[in-house]
């Protein structure tokens, strides 16, 4: 009964629970709120890391030049290609934690990440540094894609958006505390015992996933359905088994379990067809790509705007200043997640059962407004070589606006396809790594070519071009989804 009532509680004593958990005690949506959270909790380090490993390295490029006789700005692109293979990577991890369960897919996630971690701290040349990074790009992925899965099995329809802006804060805040954290570590240490901090940082993520991890995948098709809140759950939870949960970590519980969950080609088709729906296409493809695309760019490339002296057009800022001023994306980043906290409840309990799910995206234009006024105060700053708290404010208000933008996207596309959140949460990682990626190449380039007020002024002319994708969604999403409804739920 307690787990019942602390259901109840968030929800409220009058709302219908949305989805109908099953009488099961063992059904993740009956579990006591202490152990949602800790399973959630478990998720963070890995959503924090998966951007963190690779902005880490933007603060060691000016040591490894010499190293490998090659120039910073040669050196900075061993980020590329790791943040591409968070795309391919996310996409990967979709149909096996719909096969096998999202444990196996955290915990392996993680290990393999801290190997290549490692092998990224002995590389002896650039290619075969490049080479671990760009593996640990590939299944550092599966935190930020499994993460709206998890919450999904977990929590109900009207707690899900207030944990999705704890998740979405935690991979896009991660950029910045890694480098940091790596920046005031350079004061003492080179480079690759820097590279070792970051492998400890690994290791004490995966033992958070192996302690306090569960699987939170559950087939409740064939069970008996909750009709009222004060219905109780039948029988006691499973006890606690160290061989089971060897077992559920390492996917043989999974790979032994096939009833109730689909096969990797099903999920593998599935994954496709949603793509063409244009209800995620627009708001991933056409709207998150640009809107992150600036802001990954910016986090790998400001060290080379603020390093240099300032004959050289820089701002002549130490190690020790350059991790201080990290600390203006993270301001953005947690008061976009309290601004999201309460904004969009506000905009559920006034817009949804008015205007639908489209109401949802009614967050973006606040967002929108922000983080083009961030990136034009960024570029003049730059500029005309104002005082550096341009440039924080403006990097503050674009991470704001990622953040606030992320959040309204990620929990209008699991409301329209709850049943396929991993799904969609591997297209949102896709299309927002692949912008990353492509930024790396052309950013410093263009702004010597054309100067910063120019470039970053486009980027804020593409930002406020995009939010067309939202309006058109808005208008015709309600129709889009009549049209082109989710493939069936497997689970």
């Amino acid at each position: 009964m307690g787990n019942r009532a602390s259901a109840g509680q968030v929800i409220g004593p009058c709302t219908t629970l949305v989805p109908q958990p099953s009488t099961s005690p063992d059904d993740p949506l009956n579990w006591s709120w202490l152990k949602k959270h800790v399973v959630l909790l478990s998720l963070i380090p890995g959503c924090m890391l998966s951007d963190w490993t690779l902005t880490w390295g933007t603060t060691v490029f000016q040591m490894q030049a010499p190293e490998w006789n090659m120039t910073i700005e040669a050196v900075a692109q061993s980020v590329s290609p790791g943040i591409f293979m968070q795309g391919p990577g996310g996409l990967l991890s979709v149909p096996l934690c719909q096969r096998y369960g999202r444990l196996p897919v955290l915990f392996w996630s993680q290990l393999l990440s801290l190997v290549f971690t490692i092998g990224a701290t002995f590389a002896p040349d650039y290619a075969s540094f490049t080479a671990m990074r760009t593996l640990q790009g590939f299944f550092g992925a599966a935190p930020q894609v499994i993460g709206m899965s998890i919450i999904h099995d977990m929590f109900f329809f009207q707690e899900r958006a207030r944990k999705i802006n704890i998740w979405a804060m935690s991979f896009l805040i991660g950029p910045y505390l890694g480098p940091f954290f790596s920046s005031l570590l350079l004061l003492r240490l080179e480079w690759r015992p820097d590279f070792g901090v970051l492998a400890g940082f690994y290791g004490l993520s995966l033992l958070m996933v192996i302690v306090l991890g569960d699987e939170t995948l559950f087939d409740r098709s064939r069970l008996d359905l909750v009709v009222d809140r004060k219905q109780q759950t039948i029988g006691e939870r499973r006890p606690f088994s160290f061989a089971r949960h060897v077992l559920l970590l390492l996917g043989v519980e999974g790979f032994r379990t096939r009833a109730g969950r689909p096969t990797l080609w099903t999920v593998f088709k599935d994954q496709c067809s949603l793509l063409v729906r244009p209800y995620v296409f627009l708001p991933t493809a056409l709207f998150v790509m640009p809107i992150t695309m600036w802001t990954i760019g910016v986090v790998s490339t400001i060290s080379q705007f603020v390093l240099p002296p300032p004959v050289a057009g820089g701002y002549g800022f130490s190690l020790v200043a350059l991790a201080m001023l990290y600390f203006a994306p993270m301001i953005g980043t947690v008061a976009a997640e309290l601004w999201g906290h309460w904004f969009n409840d506000f905009l559920a309990r006034r817009y949804l059962s008015r205007y639908g799910l489209e109401s949802r995206l009614m967050a973006v234009y606040p967002a929108v407004v922000i983080g083009v006024v961030g990136l034009v105060v960024f570029g003049q700053t730059l500029e005309h070589h104002l005082s550096w708290v341009g440039l924080a404010f403006g990097w503050a208000m674009l991470c704001f606006s990622t953040l606030a933008n992320m959040t309204a996207i990620s929990a209008y596309l699991l409301d329209c396809l709850p049943h396929h959140a991993a799904l969609t949460g591997a297209w949102l990682n896709f299309w927002r790594v692949i912008g990353g990626f492509s930024v790396a190449y052309f950013q410093i380039q263009w702004v010597h070519r054309n100067g910063p007020a120019v470039s970053f002024g486009c980027q804020a002319a593409v930002i406020a071009g995009a939010a067309a994708t939202i309006v058109a969604t808005q208008i015709w999403g309600r129709r889009w989804r009549e049209r082109f409804p989710a493939p069936p739920a497997e689970n």
